[in-house]
């Protein structure tokens, strides 16, 4: 009995918090948890150390570039790279209105992300009102000519819409916005982007559905490319004739182009022809061509229900006017049954690497025979092979020119 006693006592000393063997044998455990701890609090603050001294040679390194010591530049940098190998994306940069030195010019941006979140409002915010009439821009020198600030705003609109024009030369819209702070104001005038896409889409794109602006509407919604040509390359092999003694047959590598040239306003050019781009692409800047056997007529663009975007086209063969020939006037001719030959073109339109709708793929071709005299038509359809290669758009800076009207 007093041996149970005893063992209660023991048991129950060594279930007490701090006492028996329990609690030597949990010092090792808190020990071990509390060096833990501190080895992550030290390694926590060598690496803030380690990115903080990372960052003043990253600095310095751009201060000696900026002051045409590119060797010790090398050197800082370098160094900076060794301590925290992404040091360059952790670093934003601003002008500092105090420092006169290039390298105390840079100090980290932390305020300014928000005003650049919106760069439009943000230079809206920069103008200022003299005499009640706001100016777009200032003169940055004294001149005693009239400078371009001192016309309305709704002078400076016209002009802007005569450099998009009609052909929808919207990259010199946005060359012209690089110019200043209001310019890009301009450039950024929602009924110059309106017009714009009422231009590529009609009426089918009066209301913003799926876009915020008129601006991302035609910079993101599928559409042809009017500055530049769809370019095809065709090869195959043809089986020549066989030679007089018949010991060999020749074979030909035939090799042509296709080029479908848009334009705006909904017309089209098409053109087969073994020429390179060099020699035919210029020919292409204008519907007033003097190509021959050039195609011309008018295309429209369809969304289907699985949101492709596929281009239809019905061209034909520039007519020619034949002049009469007075000689044979009096002889009777055997009347030849006039037709009209008409092509129908259909294209799916898609993107490829980092160019948008850049790409034309052949889902249809085929030709429709109309006889005047009768009315009727004989329709043949071209089977879709791999003759039918997509047709790349190649970019043409000449064609991105000033029109005769504005948008």
């Amino acid at each position: 009995m007093a041996q149970l006693q005893r063992f209660r006592a023991q048991w129950m000393f060594e279930l007490a918090p701090g006492g028996g063997s329990s609690s030597l044998e949990s010092r090792p455990w808190r020990a071990t948890r509390g060096s833990s701890l501190r080895a992550v609090d030290t390694r926590g603050k060598q690496e803030l150390a380690k990115e903080e001294k990372a960052r003043e040679l990253f600095l310095k390194a751009v201060e000696e570039e900026q002051n045409g010591a590119l060797y010790e530049a090398i050197k800082f940098y370098r160094r900076a790279m060794q301590l925290v190998p992404d040091i360059e994306f952790k670093i934003t940069y601003t002008r500092s209105p105090d420092g006169d030195g290039v390298g105390n010019s840079y100090i980290e941006d932390t305020d300014d992300d928000s005003k650049m979140a919106d760069l439009l409002s943000y230079f809206q915010q920069q103008l200022t009102f003299q005499e009640s009439v706001l100016k777009l821009c200032q003169p940055e020198l004294e001149s005693s000519q009239t400078h371009i600030s001192a016309l309305p705003m709704e002078v400076l609109m016209y002009i802007f819409r005569w450099v998009v024009s009609s052909d929808l030369d919207l990259r010199s819209l946005e060359q012209l916005s690089q110019v200043c702070r209001g310019f890009y104001i301009c450039a950024r005038d929602p009924e110059i982007w309106r017009l714009a896409c009422l231009k590529v889409w009609g009426r089918s794109c009066i209301k913003l559905v799926a876009y915020t602006s008129w601006r991302e509407m035609f910079l993101e919604r599928p559409r042809v490319r009017f500055d530049g040509v769809y370019i095809s390359k065709t090869t195959y092999i043809r089986q020549g004739e066989q030679s007089l003694d018949g010991f060999y047959r020749a074979w030909h590598q035939v090799e042509y182009y296709r080029y479908i040239r848009f334009f705006p306003d909904g017309h089209v050019m098409m053109l087969t022809t073994p020429e390179e781009p060099q020699s035919i692409v210029p020919r292409l800047r204008t519907r007033n061509t003097r190509t021959d056997a050039i195609l011309l007529g008018h295309y429209r663009l369809s969304q289907d229900i699985d949101n492709q975007t596929k281009v239809f086209a019905v061209i034909t063969k520039k007519k020619e006017e034949k002049p009469l020939d007075y000689k044979y006037r009096y002889f009777r001719r055997v009347p030849v049954q006039e037709a009209d030959q008409n092509f129908h073109v259909g294209l799916q339109l898609c993107s490829s690497g980092h160019q948008r709708f850049n790409k034309l793929i052949w889902i249809h071709h085929s030709c429709h025979i109309t006889y005047r005299s009768t009315g009727e038509t004989a329709v043949t359809a071209f089977e879709i092979d791999k003759m039918y290669t997509p047709l790349l758009f190649a970019r043409v800076r000449s064609y991105t020119a000033f029109s005769e009207r504005p948008l």
